[in-house]
């Protein structure tokens, strides 16, 4: 319940204090008068988001100061211990907005945010006014509405897992297929390159090995006829070789008698032909070395332009033929299981639209269930309003699927027995309208614990015993509640207010100002005569006000 609210510097009030109480707290005044800045002010402090510039002209800041009664089993208990702040019997909440938009607030005079604050207000505060018509009006919301009514919040978030799993599943299915498609269109050109790979099997550091050997045989042919004239010469026979062995025997065959002078030539010979025996091994070395035959050099030549054209073909370096070979390889294996995988893929999806259908049908039972109870309770809530006969419909029909179900939700009356149903706004007046609203969110937080309901002209467009119905359900609805606050301008919901403030503007140097002033019994019938007759209060109205009041 709201105890009290201090409101400091915000807009055109100075300082108020405002103490209030249970059961059906009343604000009148005149238009202008700044009843709708007290619940600017009450949004405020509760965070919600409004307009900006409420400072006061010539103030620095505004404040508001908002206090609050938590019985023991109140949800705002369970927002406080979840922000990590203090919990009590007493909540105040404390909010200051500065010049330049700036914004504090405290919670039991702890910082918070503005999102506890919000958080803590859905537990305090039902705010039902002219701002909630297109809501209400909306069948967009209509769904949302039947969905809070009926307590269905867990249904809807089961289907929308399920929603998420079945487009997850979707996704997949159709990547897989856009995959598949596009391997297809690539399929003869993977399959020949794929075949040229594999007879070729082109391996890592082949190609350099190649280019090596081929240059090894194109050099043996151009020198190998040199190699070999050389050879010759330095051979047996007619050769070096053969020359220096006979100077040999023809020196040792005169060396005896020729003495010591011979010896120095003949060991010379030796060693030369010792060398000479070496350089020939060499060179015969070198011709085997430097033989090859001709065909392998062509198979050589072969094998190289291959692997080059094929790297060349495929833009990739030769040593990166093998791991070129291995990705075609390995798309051409996923085409090939391409069809197994997209069947699993559609498996899975058909589980998914299952588990879909079955959480979106157990919902769609579920709002028609609730859509039957929301009619009853509208059947009940309309009748002390006057409209007994009218008609109050919530259809449920079959749509589009999608997170939220596949329920189209339509919220329809009529108001007088056998006339046509229809949308809210076009087949209801003003004042039908009014009471329509009235008991379609008095349905839809019934079950609210805890909650200052606050209506604010919620009775426009209705007068005479309709008005006075109106105010009867307001008074009940906070005898049950605990507290409403309700800013009007009818006197016969004003007369059954249990407490009575009248907001007034006031001209104090130079300066307009709000004041809100607490009536006791008098001026109570002061103020409803001034409501009933206008600016002249006559005693005609002063006896109707009282009547009122009685």
């Amino acid at each position: 319940m709201l105890r009290s609210l201090d409101i400091r510097d915000m807009l055109i009030i100075d300082r108020l204090e405002l103490d209030f109480r249970p059961g059906l707290n009343v604000l009148t005044g005149e238009t202008g008068a700044g009843k709708s800045i007290l619940l600017d002010s009450l949004g405020f402090v509760l965070g919600w988001r409004g307009r900006a510039d409420l400072v006061r002209q010539g103030a620095e800041e505004g404040e508001v100061v908002a206090v609050f009664d938590l019985p023991k089993d109140h949800p705002a208990r369970e927002v406080l211990t979840e922000a990590g702040l203090p919990v009590q019997d007493e909540l105040i909440l404390r909010r200051v907005n500065r010049t330049g938009g700036a914004k504090s607030a405290w919670v039991n005079d702890r910082r918070a945010s503005g999102d506890v604050l919000r958080a803590l207000s859905d537990t305090l505060v039902e705010l039902h006014g002219q701002q909630d018509d297109k809501g209400l009006l909306n069948p967009r919301t209509h769904r949302v509405l039947l969905d809070q009514f009926g307590g269905l919040e867990g249904q809807v978030e089961a289907v929308r897992m399920a929603w998420r799993g079945l487009a997850k599943a979707r996704k997949a299915r159709e990547a897989a297929e856009a995959r598949l498609a596009a391997a297809r269109e690539e399929e003869d050109f993977l399959r020949h390159s794929g075949a040229e790979l594999e007879k070729l099997d082109p391996q890592p550091g082949e190609e350099a090995e190649l280019d090596a050997k081929r240059r090894q045989m194109q050099a043996g042919q151009r020198i190998g006829e040199d190699v070999s004239r050389a050879a010759q010469a330095l051979g047996p026979g007619e050769g070096a070789e053969g020359r220096m062995g006979d100077a040999l025997r023809w020196l040792e065959g005169v060396a005896d008698r020729a003495g010591e002078a011979l010896d120095p030539a003949i060991e010379a010979l030796n060693r030369a032909l010792v060398e000479l025996g070496e350089a020939v091994q060499g060179v015969e070395d070198a011709i085997e070395a430097l033989a090859f035959d001709p065909m392998e050099l062509e198979r050589t030549e072969e094998r190289l332009f291959a692997i080059r054209g094929l790297a060349r073909k495929h833009g990739v370096a030769p040593d990166d033929l093998g791991t070129f070979a291995a990705d075609i390889a390995e798309k051409l294996a996923a085409l090939d299981k391409g069809e197994g995988d997209i069947a699993d893929l559609m498996a899975a999806e058909a589980s998914a639209a299952a588990v879909y259908e079955t959480a979106s049908e157990a919902l769609s039972r579920a709002r028609t269930e609730a859509a039957r109870r929301l009619d009853a309770a509208m059947g009940a809530e309309l009748a002390p309003l006057k409209m007994e006969r009218a008609v109050f419909t919530t259809g449920v029909t079959v749509g589009e699927a999608g997170p939220d179900g596949r329920d189209d939700v339509v919220f329809t009356v009529a108001t007088n027995p056998g006339a046509p149903s229809g949308a809210l706004n076009k087949i209801a007046s003003g004042g039908e309208l009014s009471r329509f609203l009235l008991a379609l969110k008095v349905c839809l937080t019934r079950d609210a614990q805890g909650l200052t309901m606050i209506f604010d002209e919620i009775d426009r467009g209705v007068g005479g015993a309709t008005a006075d119905a109106v105010g009867r359900r307001l008074k009940a609805l906070a005898d049950e509640g605990g507290q409403g606050l309700v800013v009007t301008h009818s006197p016969q919901v004003a007369a059954l207010g249990a407490h009575h403030w009248r907001v007034a503007k006031a001209v104090e140097n130079d300066v307009t100002l709000s004041r809100v002033t607490p009536l006791d019994a008098g001026e109570r019938v002061d103020e409803i005569a001034r409501m009933i007759s206008g600016d002249t209060v006559t005693d005609e109205a002063r006896a109707a006000a009282a009547s009122l009041l009685a």
